[in-house]
């Protein structure tokens, strides 16, 4: 038997091939012949198997050929489709375009910062008017920064005020304050110091209307030379008539921290009782920091000389100054994301 009826039925299939695929209009349309052509039971799979009955004399270029001819229609097959999916992607521009510039009357609403952020914001100036600068820190930090360094040992009975998230290997836990950034600036920046740490901190505490798991914080620290308790008291007052307005009365009171000595509390006045006592502040006031002069052995700690240098620190809660700046009962509405509270800021 000669090769060429089976060369020519090669060359007649390819030829067909060629045409039919430069024409398939669409992909489904082209994995139909890619079945029909070199299916198990396609036409050149056909044709291969006939190639097995020739003489071992002429099987040889017979094969050539038919390996030829599925190869080129491979490499068609391949290319028509890249073919037809430049012209699906051409034709988005005429189909599916979108006016990213056209809104709707009422179909989009003007998005704005969360209140959380807006009170950070109106906390940074306040105090950078002042001279202070922003500092951060870690917030996974290790018992050293986070208690030890601040005049927290291990078995103090301070750390029960703390109920701590740690992690399962290596004594480290989820910072339940700030402070551990002052003790960081301090090691890495001499004297004098002006900052504050904002951001946020853990706390395994039950969730009601004034107390979360995770809130935040913005402590601060100045150390200086011949820096007193009248210093800070003035702070406290610039600060606070600052972010609440004249109408709000201020009541500092003593109280005791391990990193401060002697230390304060300060307190403003309810907004939405007006001091008369309500859910959200039992008893007409709001504490909205805790503060004091910076304990000696902290200063040390932080690579500082006692002797030399003093300074204050002060810390509150970012969330609650947020609750009494717009009158906000309950700690919970600032994490539901629910819109229908937040737009009204």
């Amino acid at each position: 038997m000669s090769t060429q009826p089976v060369v020519g039925e090669l060359d007649k299939i390819a030829t067909d091939a060629r045409r039919r695929i430069e024409s398939a209009p669409d992909k489904e349309t082209l994995e139909e012949l890619r079945v029909e052509l070199l299916g198990k039971k396609g036409v050149v799979t056909g044709a291969l198997r006939g190639v097995g009955v020739l003489p071992a004399d002429q099987r040889a270029a017979a094969g050539a050929r038919a390996n030829a001819v599925k190869t080129e229609i491979d490499q068609q097959l391949v290319a028509r489709q890249r073919a037809l999916e430049q012209n699906r992607l051409e034709g988005l521009a005429d189909s599916e375009w979108v006016d990213v510039t056209f809104i709707p009357d009422g179909a989009a609403t003007r998005g704005h910062l969360h209140p959380l952020t807006q009170a950070q914001r109106e906390i940074t100036a306040i105090f950078s008017r002042l001279g202070y600068q922003v500092a951060l820190g870690p917030e996974v930090e290790d018992d050293y920064h986070n208690f030890q360094a601040l005049n927290i040992p291990e078995g103090h009975p301070a750390r029960d005020e703390w109920d701590s998230f740690y992690l399962t290997q290596g004594g480290w836990l989820l910072r339940t304050h700030t402070s551990p950034v002052q003790i960081r600036f301090m090691e890495a920046h001499p004297p004098p110091i002006r900052i504050i740490a904002p951001g946020p901190v853990y706390r395994h505490e039950a969730t009601d209307a004034g107390h979360e798991s995770q809130f935040h914080q913005v402590e601060g620290l100045l150390v200086d030379e011949d820096v007193r308790m009248s210093d800070l008291v003035g702070t406290i007052e610039y600060f606070s008539r600052s972010m609440f307005g004249a109408d709000r009365r201020i009541r500092i009171t003593g109280d005791h921290f391990p990193f401060t000595e002697p230390s304060i509390g300060a307190a403003v006045s309810c907004g939405i009782c007006k001091g008369a006592g309500c859910s959200s502040c039992k008893g007409g006031w709001l504490e909205i920091m805790g503060a004091g002069m910076v304990h000696p052995q902290v200063l040390r700690n932080g690579g500082i000389d006692p002797e030399r240098y003093s300074g204050f620190a002060f810390g509150m809660g970012l969330d609650r100054i947020a609750m009494l700046k717009y009158n906000i009962a309950d700690i919970r509405r600032l994490r539901e994301n629910d819109v229908r509270f937040l737009e009204q800021f």
